[in-house]
């Protein structure tokens, strides 16, 4: 299941309207729409403040009326990557823009380090 419909069945369960679910996550009603269509990724806070709001936690948001696809078990590593991402939450939007810039920067150099080496391999 998607992430929109998710958030779709979310909404309709609360008998909340989509523009209240944007006033939430602080998005205008289009933007959570495209959401909701699955058109556009929801930001990790998004998830974090719909959890707040609705005393859930991020996975029940993400897997809401589909609880057969929640993870059973969370391994120390999957704690520590939730902590970060938690930490990089409280990061002042400026410095998290950068902090998604350097990530951006190097997950490309790797795709193009193995274009290169595939298309090497080729020759």
């Amino acid at each position: 299941m998607k992430i929109g419909n998710s958030l779709k069945k979310l909404r309709e369960s609360k008998g909340l309207t989509q523009q209240e679910m944007a006033d939430i996550i602080h998005t205008h009603r289009t933007g959570y729409s495209k959401m909701e269509n699955n058109q556009q990724e929801i930001p990790v806070d998004g998830l974090i403040l719909l959890s707040k709001n609705f005393g859930m936690s991020v996975d029940d948001v993400i897997f809401f009326g589909d609880k057969n696809s929640v993870p059973g078990e969370i391994s120390l590593e999957d704690k520590a990557v939730l902590e970060q991402l938690q930490l990089i939450n409280e990061l002042e939007p400026d410095e998290k823009n950068m902090l998604l810039k350097l990530i951006e920067t190097f997950v490309s150099k790797k795709r193009f380090k193995d274009y290169l080496q595939k298309n090497i391999a080729t020759l």
